[in-house]
């Protein structure tokens, strides 16, 4: 063995002190494990690591006789994990309910360090280890997701970690070699001593559009793909949105270039831009999107986009029995090689990644708002699960992706011809802890749902409702708009406050215009609201109001 390091240099109050320099370290521990089941979940993860003696010997990919999932561990990149066993005892304080789960080895590390930490350490750091010829370079900050959650029970523990930048970090492997507890890890080059690890997550997850920071970030050769193309990608953002006219084009031509029929009375259609952006940045579309159309008879309608991107997506149009143009003129007068005006392409279902488990209702053609996410979270190794009720096996759309998830076990499916019936509080009672929920249907299901995730007191941050119709229809009432003048706009009983607001004032914007996004929300400052729509908190309400379904009571005050 290689001369012993002296031991961790301590604070006044007898504790490590994180923030000592760092020339050297000692290895406490060298952890390996398998993949294996992360009960309850139907999920594998290989956080749960033993104690190894003895050398164990460093690959390219990481020490031999460890597994990852290659979803967000392993590879090159985040061949090694590293944690200081400090952070434990810090834990066990702030969390005296799951102290016994916070000892080293808690998150998965590989190698347990004595007072090594994301203040000491630096992007770029290499390190020689004692007694072999292994040397590791820092490649990453550990990201970390919703399996420490799980494995400390507490949900919204991840976020945490970063938060207070004790999220350990990764290795890149330099040369290969054996490792053992009581090796030293001796630093011998650092080539960016201004970017210690706290301070990357600060501009990682906090201070996140500071355009020069990442710009510099985003050049650090030694920083590892997951971080470096985080970092670039903003700046292609920031640029291409700096490149654009102040007032951006409100609707983009798409050409529809396929019309399928799916079942008896949903149809798929594809629309592609006309003028298709080279900018990658600029297409890409996150699962759970939807997309505003104008259509030829002069209404507008917003669809979810059942996959693609900003360039090329699909939706799928139900023809409603009770239709009031939309889903008629789609269906009887749309066809392949017309040209239609698409406006807001946003995100409506939030993307939870703290969650242990995805539960996804759906009722209908409610489906093409969640299939995407369901097969994405799929992709990404999460937990998920999607209850699905339709009204015969012949009202399925897009068959092929649902039979695949019901092979998976990910789908439930629930044939009203059949005599099968979807119980939605059952469904509720039975989610599973840490579980986030979606629902996606006709009104009368959506308002089931409601009421059944009422009387469970489940909290609203647990829940997304995504509807396809709202009521729109009320008295009459007026609007002071007090940041434009104190103008007062008057609201008829078959307007929306928001239409009026944008005839007048060209503002404010919209997505969904059936209350499950907040992109018209305005600023409620005096007066009485008929709130609808479930993009809005209770608290939320206090303050605040969805212009395109919400209604005003006699008058009010709002800011736009």
């Amino acid at each position: 063995m290689g001369e012993q390091p002296p031991p961790p240099p301590l604070n006044p109050n007898g504790e490590v002190d994180l923030r000592a320099p760092l020339t050297s370290d000692t290895i406490l521990q060298v952890r390996t494990g398998r993949m294996a089941p992360l009960a309850p979940l139907k999920i594998k993860s290989g956080i749960n690591k033993t104690l190894r003696t003895g050398p164990v010997q460093i690959t390219r990919l990481g020490l031999e006789g460890d597994e990852q999932d290659p979803t967000f561990h392993g590879g090159v990149d985040k061949a090694v994990h590293g944690y200081c066993a400090a952070h434990y005892k810090s834990w066990q304080t702030e969390f005296p309910q799951s102290a016994d789960k916070f000892r080293p080895g808690g998150f998965g590390e590989n190698l347990v360090l004595g007072f090594m930490n994301e203040r000491n350490v630096c992007i770029g750091d290499i390190f020689e280890i004692s007694d072999s010829t292994a040397v590791l370079q820092v490649s990453l900050p550990r990201q970390p997701c919703f399996k420490l959650n799980h494995r400390f029970h507490l949900p919204s523990f991840a976020p945490l970690t970063y938060l207070t930048h004790r999220t350990g970090f990764y290795f890149r492997v330099l040369s290969p070699g054996p490792v053992t507890s009581g090796n030293t890890l001796t630093l011998t080059s650092r080539p960016h001593p201004n970017w210690t690890i706290e301070r990357i997550q600060h501009y990682l997850h906090q201070e996140t559009d500071n355009l020069a920071i990442n710009t510099e970030l985003s050049q650090i050769n030694e920083f590892g793909a997951e971080c470096k193309d985080n970092f670039s990608r903003r700046v292609l953002r920031a640029r291409a949105k700096a490149n654009k006219k102040t007032k951006r084009e409100k609707w983009v031509s798409y050409r529809v270039v396929e019309k399928e029929r799916q079942t008896g009375r949903i149809m798929a259609f594809v629309l592609e831009a006309v003028l298709r952006s080279n900018e990658e940045e600029e297409r890409e579309l996150n699962p759970g999107a939807h997309a505003k159309i104008k259509l030829g008879n002069g209404l507008v309608r917003a669809y979810s986009i059942v996959d693609g991107d900003r360039g090329r997506f699909q939706i799928a149009v139900a023809l409603e029995e009770n239709s009031r143009g939309g889903s008629r003129y789609m269906h009887r007068e749309v066809k392949v090689g017309d040209v239609l005006q698409v406006g807001a392409i946003t995100a409506a279902v939030p993307t939870v990644s703290a969650a242990s488990h995805h539960v996804f209702v759906a009722g209908g053609v409610g489906v093409t708002a969640f299939l995407a996410m369901v097969e994405f979270y799929k992709r990404i190794h999460y937990s998920v699960v999607l209850h699905y009720a339709v009204r015969s096996a012949e009202d399925v759309p897009f068959k092929d992706r649902i039979e695949e998830l019901k092979k998976e076990g990910q789908l439930i499916l629930y044939d009203k011809a059949a005599g099968q019936r979807m119980d939605i509080r059952q469904i509720i009672e039975n989610r599973g802890w840490n579980s986030q929920l979606y629902f996606c249907g006709p009104r009368r299901m959506m308002e089931q749902a409601e009421k059944e995730v009422k009387e469970l007191g489940v909290d609203q941050k647990e829940v997304h409702y995504e509807a396809f119709e709202a009521d729109l229809s009320g008295d009459p009432f007026e609007a002071v708009v007090a940041n434009k003048g104190g103008a007062v706009v008057k609201v008829g009983e078959d307007e929306t406050l928001l239409e009026v607001l944008q005839k007048q004032f060209d503002q404010p914007d919209s997505s969904c215009c059936v209350g499950n996004c907040k992109t018209c929300r305005v600023d409620l400052k005096a007066g009485r609201v008929d709130h609808r729509g479930t993009a809005l908190t209770d608290e939320e309400k206090v303050t605040s109001m969805l212009s395109c379904v919400s209604r005003g009571v006699g008058r009010i005050t709002i800011e736009i």
